[in-house]
């Protein structure tokens, strides 16, 4: 019994996962159900579960932590304040003129508010009911269309500062700077393949992506690049303090988010949009996912105590250290589980639940923890696209006008899905694309 009840728990943890039984409860309850069966089989003492408030604790006062709640505040301010709706719409009068223009606006707009909100959904939602419409009327592909703003809307995961990059280095037990740094190479990099992309379909289906029509082109030189500049820097301003702030030492990232929070408030009311409904909106947004987060966490918590009770850790670390090709193998694995997870659970269960059991196993084979954090947030990145589950196509469909239908927006996510497999393989074979700037 001691050699299948690791396995059988981990085993029955998902089947209530994917049952849709909320996943915190769905942990705490496998976690229990299996301490008493352990107890009973006289592999557990009760007295094991005493360690769990004092773990709780250590969760509850986790500093690094309070850095969520910040950067959700943040971009979910610049958000609700119509903050990124200004960007989408005056970027796009910019890069309206050039074949393919909009969709580099989106590309573009998309990095920006990858690294001012960090959240996927608000990015998709935002970009699809604002630029789709306009991509449609102005005879764009909705092929390229759905595509574009759902890749650019998941650069979220990986371009810093990312909240998922944040609970990624809690739980591989890395510095958020470190990690940070190093996904801002392969995020820019990941941009750019859609900007190139995007480029390629305008010059050889130029009907799939044209310019603007002069009617729409509405704004004197003058007056838009005044607007540009006026809509356009602060973010970057904001973005540049918070980031830069992490990365010169001068503020832990708690601090830095912190000052982002406060920055995305004083931009929403010098633009005059600080309104109590857009605050109450912040407010509410910003409570119910770190509540989920924390549920999420005291939940896994639990279920790793009885899980490395049972010996569930040494079968995991067994399994994986044993595979044919080493270390190699083991990425193999890892990759495919979080790819195949990530069509099925949100990025937080899988870091809670999956990433505890592969990072001792990644530092037993010599792998460093910032590379596979990287790698792990560009591999979520992808399954966050790709159909039929992919979250990001569900927060599009869910924006999307009638006439687009969801078989349009799934073709026009797959070469989005080629361009992130080829940026994932990247940093597999080229590991300096996330350690030089550590270095």
């Amino acid at each position: 019994m001691e050699d299948w009840l690791g396995p059988l728990m981990f085993i029955g943890a998902l089947v209530l996962i994917f049952s849709g039984y909320p996943v915190a409860f769905a942990l705490g309850g496998t976690a229990l159900l299996f301490a008493f069966i352990g107890v009973e089989a006289g592999l557990l003492d009760w007295h094991l579960l005493l360690a769990l408030p004092d773990r709780t604790f250590g969760v509850m006062s986790n500093y690094v932590l309070l850095a969520v709640p910040f950067f959700i505040f943040m971009g979910t301010m610049l958000e609700k304040s119509r903050l990124a709706e200004d960007l989408l719409t005056t970027i796009g009068q910019l890069f309206g003129p050039l074949r393919g223009g909009l969709a580099l606006a989106v590309v573009f707009v998309g990095a920006l508010l990858a690294a001012a909100t960090g959240v996927v959904g608000a990015s998709v939602v935002a970009m699809g009911m604002i630029s789709l419409p306009v991509m449609l009327r102005y005879g764009y592909s909705r092929e390229l269309s759905t595509g574009i703003i759902t890749a650019s809307g998941t650069l979220g995961q990986i371009i810093p500062p990312s909240v998922v990059l944040v609970v990624l280095a809690d739980q591989l037990g890395v510095s958020v700077g470190d990690l940070f740094l190093g996904a801002l190479v392969p995020g820019l990099m990941l941009a750019g393949l859609y900007a190139l992309y995007a480029v390629g379909v305008a010059v050889f289906r130029p009907k799939r992506a044209p310019a603007l029509p002069p009617e729409a082109r509405n704004l004197p030189p003058k007056v838009l690049l005044r607007r540009v500049l006026l809509v356009m820097l602060p973010p970057l301003v904001l973005i540049l303090l918070v980031l830069g702030s992490i990365f010169a030492g001068i503020a832990t990232p708690t601090e830095a988010g912190a000052l982002g929070a406060l920055g995305a408030l004083l931009l929403a009311l010098a633009g005059r949009r600080l309104t109590l409904q857009a605050l109450r909106e912040t407010m509410a947004e910003t409570t119910r996912l770190t509540a989920m987060v924390m549920f999420l966490l005291i939940g896994s918590t639990a279920f790793a105590l009885v899980f490395r009770g049972l010996g569930g850790d040494l079968w995991i670390e067994d399994l994986l250290t044993n595979l044919p090709g080493g270390a190699a193998g083991m990425l193999l694995v890892a990759n495919l589980a979080i790819f195949l997870l990530g069509f099925f659970i949100d990025f937080f269960e899988i870091a809670f639940i999956i990433i505890p059991l592969l990072a001792p196993v990644a530092l037993l084979l010599g792998i460093d923890l910032v590379w596979f954090g990287v790698m792990i947030g560009m591999n979520l990145q992808m399954s966050f696209l790709t159909p039929p589950f992919g979250f990001a196509l569900f927060y599009l469909r869910g924006v999307a006008p009638p006439e687009v239908t969801t078989a349009q927006i799934y073709r026009g996510a797959i070469p989005f899905i080629l361009i992130q497999a080829l940026g994932l393989l990247l940093v597999i074979l080229f590991p300096e694309l996330v350690t030089w700037l550590l270095d």
